[in-house]
């Protein structure tokens, strides 16, 4: 480095002046380089292949769960979002990317350093004094690196597109979180009400097993019967444990997603009520509805726009960059005097940087930023495909389920009227115990496949709404808030 110990003159001030007047056209006419992002345009069906044959209500799937009417299940889906630990990381991430942004957002500005030193040192008697010296040293030092290509803003634009995509990550684990609640809850309202069939049928068939005892007794069935009813019965007996251990699951299930110890759920859902039914239509609204509420589409997209930026990135380490230098401090041997006239020294000016050879490094960096760019935009096409397919198999599977359990519902009745005419048929010795062994039996299986199919229509049903990408924006009331920051993007 050269240096001059000449003092300031007008012309050097000018020239000081000249050189700032050069940075400042630069800055004026800075340039951004790398593709600019445009939203992709997807090409989405107008209408859904299936209908639900239900009313198809105005507005969005938000809050879905109200439409339960089970203010229990609405209790549990409150303290879900408040303790649940998988949203409570979801939300570390958030913080997380937040912070990268601001990391990101740092380098438009300048850089500022301080440095104190004290040198004690002797020189050699051969070459030098041979005497022993102390230097006290104070100073300031400057740097900033002028974006002119662009390469900070596209940083920064990574950087936002990156704490956008979190965000929406922390709104698919919301939309996940309601759902699983929502299917644990049908589940430990179904795994009761099948209970209670088979509850029901045991007592049934422990009269009938006394029924067949006593005619035995008087001579009037022989031991086949007796027999016939006992295994019967105990294959009913056999069924409850295997229900209970399901309803165990369920209720651990949804404790451990309130973020609780397992167990600590059970005394409220100890009371056996009623699986929830829908008391309004479905807010199916249209596919393109339906993508733009996805948090994982949603996300996809963001993924793509942050990747784009990043091939900005790269492609302004193709040009030179430009920063200005600066330092001020004090040198004195005596530290009494470190602060006195004559012990100033400064420097400014700007340096310019540029890779002219690197091995083609940086073009093939462009090149990897490129293809990764690639990448993400088949990832968003198919993430909304699979959007689309989960809703559609959602839409059908709620329909059929629906005509099966009428089906079901009819088979039933049916079944209940069967064994009542058997068991009186052979009370009055018209009928031998093989068509109440029969009819006692399709009863319980009809019985248990209608509580089945009832907890699955409401399943369905919460598929259906996790598959439109409901429930979130009721609780981020402008859509883009995550719940523990209220931040907007």
């Amino acid at each position: 480095m050269l240096r001059s110990n000449e003092k300031t003159r007008p012309g050097n001030r000018r020239r000081h002046l000249a050189i700032m007047g050069i940075v400042l056209t630069m800055l004026a006419g800075c340039v951004t380089v790398g593709p600019d992002y445009r939203q992709p345009d997807l090409s989405v069906p107008a209408a859904w292949n299936n209908e639900t044959g239900e009313e198809n209500v105005a507005g969005t799937a938000d809050k879905w769960w109200s439409t339960l009417n089970d203010p229990a299940l609405s209790s549990l889906i409150e303290r879900a979002v408040a303790g649940n630990l998988d949203l409570k990381k979801a939300r570390a991430r958030v913080r997380e990317a937040r912070a990268q942004r601001g990391v990101a957002q740092a380098g438009y500005f300048p850089t500022l350093g301080a440095t104190g030193t004290a040198t004690r040192s002797r020189s050699s008697e051969e070459t030098g004094s041979g005497e022993t010296g102390v230097l006290y040293s104070a100073g300031f030092d400057a740097g900033w690196e002028l974006d002119v290509f662009g390469g900070v803003r596209r940083s920064v634009e990574a950087a936002d597109a990156t704490l956008q995509a979190t965000q929406e990550s922390l709104h698919d684990v919301l939309v996940t979180l309601l759902a699983e609640v929502a299917l644990n809850y049908t589940e430990v309202r179904t795994w009761q009400a099948r209970i209670a069939a088979a509850e029901a049928n045991l007592k049934s068939q422990e009269e009938t097993f006394q029924l067949t005892s006593w005619r035995q007794q008087a001579g009037l069935s022989d031991d086949l019967a007796v027999r016939q009813a006992r295994y019967n019965l105990e294959s009913t007996r056999s069924q409850l444990p295997t229900l209970r251990t399901g309803l165990e699951e369920a209720r651990n299930r949804i404790a451990v997603l309130l973020g609780e110890q397992p167990g600590k759920v059970h005394a409220e859902l100890e009371e056996r009520k009623p699986i929830p039914v829908a008391s309004a239509g479905i807010a199916l609204g249209v596919p393109a509805e339906a993508l733009r509420n996805r948090p994982d589409v949603r996300k996809a997209e963001r993924e793509l726009a942050a990747q784009t930026a990043k091939i900005g990135v790269a492609t302004a380490d193709l040009y030179p960059k430009f920063k200005l230098n600066g330092s001020i401090g004090v040198d004195s041997t005596l530290i009494g005097r470190l602060f006195t006239s004559g012990t100033y020294s400064w420097s400014f000016g700007p340096q310019i940087t540029w890779t002219i050879f690197d091995g083609g490094a940086i073009r093939r960096n462009i090149e990897a930023q490129t293809a990764l760019q690639e990448q993400y935009w088949i990832a968003y096409e198919a993430a909304a495909l699979g959007a689309l397919e989960e809703a559609e198999n959602a839409i059908r599977a709620y329909v059929e389920e629906q005509i099966r359990r009428r089906s079901l519902s009819e088979a039933t009745q049916a079944a209940e009227e069967a064994a009542r005419l058997a068991r009186l048929k052979y009370q009055a010795g018209l009928a031998d115990f093989s068509s109440v062994l029969e009819a006692q039996r399709s009863l319980l299986a009809f019985q248990d496949s209608l509580a089945q199919s009832e907890g699955a229509i409401t399943s369905n049903l919460i598929k259906l709404y996790k598959a439109l990408g409901g429930g979130w924006t009721s609780l981020v009331p402008d859509g883009t808030k995550t719940p523990e920051s209220g931040e907007s993007k």
